[in-house]
């Protein structure tokens, strides 16, 4: 059952064994009956249990059902290139009772969310996808047929994360391309870039992220935690818009935090403060700077899933659980000796991800109200502030990266504000 394992699916003794002289099969459609070979009949409930059974989901990625010369099924596994009449997803048969749809929750594994889903009709980019989380995504959804494009500002990184997924399947498609968030000009060749390749694209992910760094202005002028982890990806899902749209269904998935919780954009009077986002050095707390463009990524979310959806184009905002396994705290020492002391208490990255594959391949997941796979966050409980339509609606002009980056040198407009979300982006 190699096939199996490879698609995420451990093999397992049944709890209910036939009886000498009995076989398990399954119909066309998934419908499992018990032959008695002494008696020579059939049957539609387990000798035993007296229970009826069904094959759950679609065949493992790498399968497929034909039909022989003599009229039976015949199941196909591609991948290790061998034939049987046993149909793979009767290790994983479910009682024929009407079951609520499954819940996943923090103990939730990558490849459970995908199992027996073929996605190789479907292109993935991941920002960030060379480490932690962002690995760990692109890894299940390349082991389940998807081709998959690491959007990293360093390839050397890259390739290495592109050895590791094709050691366990070396037909894995995936690929690096060059994207620093860090330079709009880099985000801006990357689209250009991947729109060459005249692929379509049915899931972005909005991952990579800085934290806790000292103050830094990009070459663009902005400081760099709010253009890494928000600007950034902005850009990126507006010169991507239309490739998304035409490849409808699509989905943006944009990787926030709880922390977007603890922040605010507003100033004293209670309006948007657009100088909060880029502020200059004497101003700068990294954590505080990171909680912003938290709140930001799920403002965007909202936004744009309130313009594009009605074109097939959802977003969803997630928040990816007290994940410790990560370098994201890499800049400061203080933040490293805390993640390592919690990591005992915490989940590991193949239960994170989770998150991220829950709303790009659950269509109960549509979007609408920024999402988090794993917490209760919504559009009302966006910041613990006072945040409002009218603060929304604040924001509805023309605003420029000059306009934050303040009296330095004046950049060109984006767009409008409210084409990037509520809050500038």
């Amino acid at each position: 059952m190699a096939a199996l394992k490879y698609a995420g699916m451990d093999d397992t003794d049944s709890d209910d064994e036939l009886p000498p002289g009995w076989e398990e099969r399954s119909t066309k459609d998934g419908w499992v009956y018990y032959a008695n070979h002494e008696e020579m009949k059939t049957q539609w409930e387990h000798p035993k249990t007296g229970k009826k059974k069904r094959c759950a989901g679609d065949l493992p990625y790498g399968w497929e059902q034909e039909t022989d010369e003599k009229g039976q099924t015949v199941y196909v596994d591609h991948i290790n290139k061998r034939r049987t009449y046993f149909d793979p997803r009767q290790a994983f048969t479910v009682e024929d009772v009407v079951v609520k749809p499954k819940r996943y929750d923090g103990n939730t594994a990558a490849l459970e969310i995908l199992q027996g889903r073929d996605l190789s009709d479907k292109v993935v980019v991941i920002t960030g996808g060379n480490s932690g989380i962002g690995f760990e995504t692109a890894r299940s959804f390349a082991l389940h047929g998807a081709r998959v494009i690491l959007a990293c500002r360093n390839l050397t990184r890259a390739s290495k994360a592109i050895s590791l997924i094709q050691q366990e399947w070396h037909k894995a498609r995936v690929e690096g391309m060059m994207c620093n968030l860090a330079s709009l000009r880099s985000v801006r060749e990357f689209a250009e870039s991947f729109k060459a390749k005249n692929l379509s694209l049915h899931i972005l992910v909005c991952n990579a992220a800085v934290c806790t760094q000292p103050w830094t202005l990009t070459e663009d002028g902005l400081e760099s935690t709010f253009q890494i982890c928000h600007l950034g990806h902005f850009l990126l899902v507006q010169c991507l818009q239309e490739v998304l749209r035409r490849s409808a269904p699509a989905r943006v998935v944009v990787v926030s935090s709880e922390s977007h919780r603890f922040t605010d954009l507003l100033d004293s009077s209670g309006k948007v403060d657009l100088a909060l986002l880029s502020p200059p050095r004497k101003e700068y707390w990294s954590m505080l700077a990171y909680n912003r463009a938290k709140l930001c990524n799920i403002l965007f979310s909202n936004e744009l899933h309130r313009r594009l959806s009605p074109r097939g184009v959802t977003s969803n905002a997630v928040h990816p659980g007290n994940m410790m396994y990560t370098s994201i705290h890499r800049s400061w020492w203080l933040m490293t000796f805390l993640f390592t002391l919690a990591r005992p208490f915490t989940k590991s990255m193949d239960n994170n991800s989770p998150k991220f594959e829950t709303p790009k391949v659950l269509p109960t997941l549509s979007g609408g109200h920024p999402h988090t796979a794993s917490t209760k966050v919504t559009a009302t409980q966006t910041s613990p502030g006072h945040w409002n339509e009218e603060n929304e609606a604040g924001l509805s002009g023309r605003v420029s990266i000059s306009t934050i980056s303040g009296d330095r040198e004046p950049r060109r407009h984006l767009t409008s504000v409210r084409s990037l979300s509520p809050v500038f982006l």
